[in-house]
């Protein structure tokens, strides 16, 4: 298949590329679905070309064993599944149990503690970043091992949704109603990537990890939230610059922001600048009866019917440098993280998601270089009601290898506001 050079012809690897950057949804509803349809139209190709109606994808358990299979390292001329540009071969920094707590139980984005979007921001998300090269972009399957690591998200959401007292969407609903499309011609009913077992699949291993790998047990927030060291105050304050309230757009209302953030090896908060009206509006959002309030913010706008009460932090105008193209990192990111002694113990609950060059990419090639982290969930648990202030910590987690200097830019950093939900 990498010998096919018209990448237009399915028996070619580019072709297949090329359907993950045309086609795929990331940070948006079906990633998981989506994704599954792919693998397995991957592995029907692999079938076709091969001769053999019994080959199998097979999957990474990284929880098990976090060091890429050798069959992929070995760099002999001859070896198809190895190419040039890995960063690191271990992934344990970039592994998390989160996913697969107590409390989360329902599936889609837009309900609380979504397993999907909870799943892709970790531990998906940072195995391409710390393996880097193709992996940290999103012409990611470039990368052989990229199959072996869908393959293992394929099955690691088939064993969540095995798990009472899980929610996902009956099969019969209007959320599996339509199609997805991979290619001309070529396309999915939603429906059929329910379960694995509706397209003539499953897996041997079909339970959740429980722990992490040995070497990855460095320190306890690794646990929880794919870190390798202990937290042990929160990231001492930057100095930026500072953006006012103002309309984003007709459904999304900034309440205060920084900006110009220079990222590098060192982990950095930034306090948002929000006013007594903007911190009144967030508390407002956030009440019980939000949805049938009136924001006191929201744009004066002729038979406007929609409160503004989903808010998000809001990474703008994104962008990696040549230093941090290559990946090898990636940051957590936290709200409003204890000011003083260990922050290490309360960090979960502070948790908002992961940004490093694969999020950078897919938010270039999907949101116009724009990263949007739902808060609802971590602010209500926080109790928004007790704020007086909002402090976004930006944490470095380092692969076995990693850059150093300025990895990542922030054009502005703000608090939103959105009528939508996420």
């Amino acid at each position: 298949m990498k010998a096919v050079t018209d990448a237009t012809k399915p028996t070619s690897w580019a072709y297949w590329v090329n359907v993950h950057v045309n086609y795929c949804p990331h940070t948006a509803p079906y990633f998981l679905a989506w994704h599954r349809g792919y693998i397995y139209y991957f592995e029907q190709q692999l079938r076709a070309v091969s001769g053999d109606s019994t080959l199998t994808l097979p999957y990474w358990d990284y929880f098990t064993y976090p060091t890429i299979p050798s069959e992929f390292t070995d760099p002999a001329t001859s070896n198809p599944l190895y190419v040039a540009g890995r960063v690191n071969s271990n992934v344990y920094s970039a592994l998390t149990i989160a996913p697969w707590a107590k409390n989360i139980i329902n599936f889609q984005r837009g309900t609380s503690n979504s397993y999907e979007a909870l799943f892709e921001s970790a531990p998906h998300n940072p195995v391409h970043n710390i393996i880097g090269g193709w992996m940290a972009d999103m012409q990611s399957p470039t990368d052989p091992i990229f199959y072996l690591h869908h393959a293992n998200v394929d099955r690691l959401w088939h064993a969540w949704a095995l798990q009472p007292p899980t929610i996902l969407p009956a099969q019969n609903s209007s959320y599996w109603a339509g199609t997805f499309n991979y290619a001309p011609g070529l396309t999915m009913a939603r429906s059929k990537t329910y379960m694995p077992s509706l397209l003539g699949y499953d897996y041997s291993n079909d339970k959740v990890p429980t722990s992490l790998p040995m070497n990855a047990q460095e320190g306890r927030i690794i646990r929880v939230q794919a870190q390798t060291g202990r937290i042990l105050a929160r990231p001492a304050l930057g100095t930026f610059g500072t953006t006012a309230a103002r309309s984003i757009a007709t459904n999304r209302r900034s309440l205060g922001g920084v900006t110009n953030l220079m990222l590098n090896e060192k982990s950095v908060s930034a306090r948002i600048p929000l006013q007594a009206s903007a911190m009144s509006s967030l508390q407002d959002a956030m009440s019980p009866n939000a949805a049938s309030e009136n924001n006191a913010l929201a744009p004066n706008a002729k038979g406007a019917t929609k409160a503004f009460k989903y808010p998000s932090i809001v990474l703008d105008n994104v962008a990696v440098t040549n230093a941090g193209k290559g990946g090898g990192y990636y940051y957590n990111i936290y709200v409003n993280l204890p000011a003083a002694g260990d922050a290490d113990a309360d960090s979960p609950g502070h948790f908002l998601g992961t940004f490093g060059p694969f999020e950078v990419s897919s938010a270039v090639h999907h949101h116009g270089g724009v990263l949007i982290l739902p808060a609802s969930d971590v602010l209500q648990n926080l109790g928004v009601t007790n704020l007086s202030e909002v402090v976004i910590s930006i944490v470095r987690v380092n692969g076995p290898n990693s850059p150093s200097g300025q990895v990542l830019s922030v054009g502005e950093m703000r608090l939103e506001l959105s009528t939508d939900a996420p």
